[in-house]
């Protein structure tokens, strides 16, 4: 079990914390402010028991320049209007104006850096870089889970000089999927969308003995469908995964949910013409796209889910942002929503998804990872985990 930040004297302290605030961004302002809303438990902690606070995280790919429209200035303003006060920030995240600005900081003040990826020290785990960020606190506390994937010099190469322990979002994320991953309550019932059948390989090959049933939507049923041989016209396909989807259907065929129906459509577009075809039986016009499932797909998912007592979802079963495509996924959402089980979804667009549906508060865990939901769920550890303190290390 790692070190939490509920597990060390925060008084008097200078916090250095890395939070994911990689948020989508439309016009200069935060355009989902999801990621933001849940590091708010481990900020107000921190403030609310005696400690100042410095923030810092990535924000785009800016490739280790300057890039002004990456800038993190649009996250302060949400920081402060959420957390009531006042969110100094700065023009870079190390340096003499940003350390003279951390070491200033009264206890209950909040510093944010600027985007750690306009310097190349930042992917490449640079030991300097890393120990200039780190210059700006006393304690290093990881919040960013969904950026726990990656050894970065703010994720990783921080630990190396300060104490390093989980936020509260992070300890919950670690131990809600430890839980789904090590132990899920039986029938486990999982829920596979998106585009990529590679993305989850490493997943599924580890819950493909544990799971009942493995409910196919999205680009990843698609595939599915054209390694049985289906025609599936313009519809979205991992070529690179079909040999990975034939042995998916050799070794857990009995398993595997396909659509028995699907929604098509000539364009990706809310008003493009668009009809339910029955999935083996009519073919799909050459040029059309499978785009979401039908509803006796629904109503054949909404059976296999009633009887689970963990659900763990991954990936929309279509493009659920144009309405015409987007039943699948909100019956879904809703049917999840609604059951006495454990209910776990990853991944950005999940989330989304969760949200649009209006459901994201009925969900048990709503993991903020995408990459590194897939990848823990997978490996059962990340590198930012993996350099934070045990809990029997004491903090002086």
């Amino acid at each position: 079990m790692k070190r939490s930040v509920e597990d060390i004297d925060l008084k008097g302290k200078r916090v250095l914390m890395r939070a994911d605030f990689n948020v989508p961004l439309e016009y200069g302002k935060v355009a989902d402010d999801f990621r933001i809303r849940a590091s708010l438990p481990t900020i107000e902690y921190i403030l609310d028991h005696g400690a100042s606070l410095v923030l810092c995280s990535h924000l785009g790919r800016p490739g280790g320049e300057v890039v002004e429209a990456l800038r993190l200035e649009p996250v302060a303003h949400v920081l402060s209007e959420l957390l009531h006060q006042g969110v100094k920030n700065v023009d870079d995240c190390i340096g003499k104006h940003a350390r003279d600005a951390a070491l200033s900081l009264n206890p209950g003040e909040v510093l944010l850096l600027e985007n750690t990826r306009f310097h190349t020290g930042e992917k490449e785990n640079d030991p300097d870089f890393a120990k200039d960020l780190a210059e700006m606190g006393e304690l290093f506390v990881n919040d960013a889970f969904a950026a726990a994937h990656r050894a970065h010099a703010s994720t990783t190469g921080v630990a190396r000089y300060l104490p390093a322990v989980a936020g509260l979002l992070m300890t919950k994320e670690i131990e809600v999927l430890s839980r789904v991953r090590e132990d899920p309550k039986s029938p486990l019932v999982m829920v596979l969308g998106g585009a990529k059948v590679s993305d989850k390989i490493g997943m599924l090959e580890h819950f493909l003995n544990q799971a009942d049933a493995l409910l196919l939507g999205g680009g990843i049923a698609n595939t599915v469908l054209k390694a049985k041989g289906i025609h599936v016209s313009a519809s979205l396909v991992d070529e690179k995964s079909l040999e990975t989807a034939r042995q998916m259907l050799e070794n857990a065929a009995g398993k595997l949910v396909c659509p028995k129906d699907v929604v098509i459509a000539k364009e990706k577009d809310a008003g493009a013409d668009h009809r339910t075809i029955s999935v083996g039986e009519d073919r799909i016009p050459d040029g059309w796209m499978i785009l979401d499932i039908g509803p006796r797909t629904i109503a054949e998912f909404e059976k296999r889910l009633a009887d689970a007592n963990t659900v763990l979802w991954n990936g929309p079963l279509g493009v659920f942002e144009l309405q015409p495509f987007s039943q699948g996924t909100m019956k879904i959402a809703e049917a999840v929503a609604g059951l006495d089980a454990e209910t776990v979804t990853g991944g950005g667009e999940t989330a989304a998804a969760m949200q649009q549906a209006g459901v994201i508060s009925r969900i048990d865990h709503v993991s903020t990872g995408g990459g590194a939901f897939l990848k823990f769920m997978q490996a059962g550890e990340l590198p930012g985990i993996a350099v934070l303190q045990e809990k029997e290390v004491q903090v002086e």
